[in-house]
């Protein structure tokens, strides 16, 4: 279990990130499409994968737009943004806010994502939510970086997540 924070007050996730130097886990999610992704889909891209507990809240929201800015000239590589947010709320946000080089995919369906990444957050007002985190994957689907952000309404570090990619 991670030990973080959600204004202060101690929460915790269900498991723990995957390792650096481990094959990613598996996982499959949902696009704006309804249709099911997974991550072998992915073979022969990095990842930058932005995870957190819903587009609804302004820390989640800013997150998405970074990476969406930071992304814009990135080679071979993906940004999925990850929440347990509905697909149709992950398009909406897009949609209006003209974002077009990030991924939203949405984990409702079976938890499988949130348990395989140990994101799950348990025992809060949030549980059952995603907690903040990147997990950057190499070509070869190999975890390059983790970070799980301490404090939940903290955005992540974009700059290392970024750098974990060369």
């Amino acid at each position: 279990m991670a030990d973080i924070t959600l204004f202060g007050d101690p929460i915790q996730t269900w498991g723990e990130l995957p390792a650096i130097g481990t094959k990613a886990p598996g996982f499959t999610l949902v696009n704006n499409n309804l249709e099911v992704v997974s991550l072998s889909d992915f073979k022969g891209i990095k990842l930058i994968i932005n995870i957190f507990p819903s587009v609804d809240t302004s820390t989640c929201a800013l997150s998405v737009r970074r990476f969406n800015e930071k992304g814009a000239n990135l080679v071979n590589t993906r940004i999925l943004c990850v929440s347990r947010d509905l697909p149709f709320a992950q398009d909406r946000f897009c949609a209006a806010e003209g974002l077009e080089n990030v991924l939203t995919l949405s984990d409702y369906r079976n938890d499988n994502f949130g348990e395989n990444y140990g994101v799950m957050i348990n025992g809060s007002k949030l549980s059952g939510l995603h907690s903040r985190a990147i997990v950057v994957i190499d070509e070869e689907g190999i975890v390059k970086y983790t970070e799980q952000v301490a404090e939940l309404k903290d955005e992540p570090d974009y700059d290392k997540a970024l750098a974990a990619l060369n």
